[in-house]
């Protein structure tokens, strides 16, 4: 399982992609090499869920508010389900 705290849909993407299908963009190690991991962005309700509440405050708190977190949260999920 991959854990990526990735701050927009196109690099939650391409970080996603890789670590599921392979390399997106066919220049690095792992263009083309599926990896079929189970990938959750930290801002998913399960991810969140798992995590000691006051921790994931400290750690990821900010962010969550921020960042459009449904968003990319839908997009992780979309490319988990492929």
């Amino acid at each position: 399982m991959v854990v990526i705290g990735t701050p927009d849909e196109e690099s939650s993407q391409i970080f996603a992609e890789t670590v599921t299908t392979g390399d997106p963009t066919y220049v690095g190690p792992l263009a083309g090499v599926a990896l079929n991991l189970d990938v959750y962005h930290v801002l998913e309700s399960d991810v969140k869920d798992g995590v000691d509440a006051t921790i994931y405050d400290e750690q990821v708190g900010l962010m969550e508010d921020a960042l459009p977190s449904a968003e990319l949260a839908e997009l992780v999920r979309s490319i988990r389900a492929k």
